[in-house]
């Protein structure tokens, strides 16, 4: 079985408080909060990516993460001095796990929030909840939400992330080294037909991808296509349909390659699996699940990805130089469903952070 996320709960409904909060004591007071807040800081306005114009801090100094991928785009981006709590599901690096703790992503505790005094809260539109935007405004705390769904958009959103930081030269630079290798990247792999692969998010049901997701990107840019076509994010698929288009191979996303392996090995002894040619001839890859997160690690889990599915282009020898650069030039480095995230949002079951395997 995939790996999940040891608080995760796919096939479950996520709770939800209905009656969404109480405001108790002095020190959730939104008037005493935002008047603190206007004292000590400058104020600017910005567009954040859910398209609202938001006041929020000239230089955020607490800022607390509501989703995993913005955690890691923080320790990207060298603010993480700044942040001052984030979700139980925010584990990468190994660091985050130190910080303070406000619950889950769905249902953070608003009075832990409140609590530690954040200037800035940063949300994820595809996995927070607009109730916890409009709560926070309530308490006077700025939010802003960023909403990626490409690889190149992933890219773009860590640098609009950085301009709210106000740390504009750190994001310049993690998207150009981001960029260059993701140019690397294309010039092994041009010319290559893509593998057909199947996805598996998630095996019991079987879960994959749709194309519209950022994942369905990652793969084009490793150089594969997704075996599945549907206009979900998370489609459930059939066994029969798997086998009638036979992916060359079977691709998992897991914390370590062991467990992947695992997988493997539970899903291929199940009946009707040894149908498929890729099984039979142990042709599956296992990738970081940084796959699943909309942050720069993202581009990590692609060039992993890529190795194992086109091995004769990493041959030892000469990189290969992007089109342009001098020749002198060094070589770089399913339902049920959890409630929608935003309004227009399709309920899923999975999501890029909070999955069967986020």
């Amino acid at each position: 079985m995939a790996r999940r996320h040891p608080h995760a709960r796919p096939w479950r409904l996520v709770p939800v408080m209905t009656g969404f909060f109480v405001l108790c004591g002095p020190a959730l007071s939104a008037q005493k909060l935002s008047s603190d807040l206007s004292s000590t800081l400058s104020w600017h306005e910005v567009r954040d990516e859910y398209g609202r114009t938001v006041r929020i801090p000239l230089t955020p100094m607490r800022i607390l993460s509501l989703a995993p991928s913005i955690t890691e785009t923080l320790y990207a981006l060298g603010v993480e001095d700044r942040l001052v709590g984030d979700t139980d599901f925010c584990d990468f690096p190994p660091e985050a796990q130190k910080k303070p703790k406000v619950g889950g992503a769905i249902d953070p505790n608003l009075e832990q929030i409140a609590a530690l005094h954040p200037d800035l809260v940063l949300v994820a539109k595809s996995l927070n909840r607009l109730e916890t935007v409009r709560a926070l405004e309530t308490l006077g705390i700025p939010t802003y939400v960023t909403d990626p769904h490409t690889v190149d958009e992933i890219l773009s959103s860590t640098q609009k992330l950085a301009q709210v930081l106000n740390v504009e030269n750190a994001g310049r630079a993690v998207r150009e080294d981001l960029e260059r290798r993701l140019l690397e990247l294309q010039v092994r792999l041009k010319g290559l037909p893509p593998r057909r692969v199947l996805f598996i998010v998630w095996t019991d049901p079987l879960i994959s991808i749709g194309g519209s997701t950022f994942i369905a990107d990652a793969l084009h840019k490793a150089g594969a296509v997704s075996i599945i076509e549907s206009t979900q994010d998370w489609p459930q698929v059939s066994l029969e349909e798997v086998v009638r288009a036979q992916p060359e191979f079977l691709v998992f996303a897991a914390s370590h390659s062991d467990a992947g392996v695992h997988d493997f090995e539970l899903l291929v002894n199940r009946p009707g699996w040894d149908l498929l040619e890729a099984v039979r001839n142990r042709r599956f890859a296992v990738v970081s699940d940084a796959v699943n997160r909309p942050a720069p690690r993202m581009i990590s889990a692609i060039e992993e990805l890529a190795r194992q599915l086109h091995p004769e282009v990493f041959s030892p020898g000469p990189e290969p130089e992007p089109p342009g650069k001098p020749a002198s030039a060094p070589a770089g480095a399913p339902t049920p469903s959890r409630p929608a995230a935003f309004p227009s949002s399709e309920a899923t079951a999975c999501s890029p952070e909070f999955p069967c395997a986020r």
